[in-house]
């Protein structure tokens, strides 16, 4: 699962928030538009529980795009013939190795 991540830097979390790639910045319409797939594709990333988007106010979902960069990896294999599911563990998987390897790369 996926979330926003609040920048520690600023004391209310707004001062880089374009820069966060975490920062839920993007509409789902204007996701779906931007990833060349349905508003449905994004709902089954997010009942899979791939991709958790954070909600507006008003309950619309927000991606930001590290969750946009996963659901096109998700995009790009069901269009290789993966079903959705498979292609989500797949890209958790490999979103898991990618953060072990940051974590391992930053030990001393």
């Amino acid at each position: 699962m996926v979330s926003h991540r609040e920048d520690p830097d600023t004391p209310d979390g707004q001062g880089a928030k374009f820069d966060d790639e975490h920062y839920p910045a993007y509409t789902m319409g204007r996701a779906a538009d931007m990833l060349g797939t349905s508003q449905n594709f994004l709902r089954s990333l997010d009942e899979t529980g791939l991709i958790e988007p954070q909600r507006s106010a008003g309950g619309h979902r927000r991606y930001s795009r590290h969750q946009l960069r996963l659901a096109a990896r998700v995009r790009e294999l069901v269009d290789h013939g993966t079903p959705v599911e498979a292609a989500c563990r797949i890209v958790s998987l490999e979103n898991q190795l990618h953060q072990a390897q940051q974590r391992h790369n930053q030990q001393p």
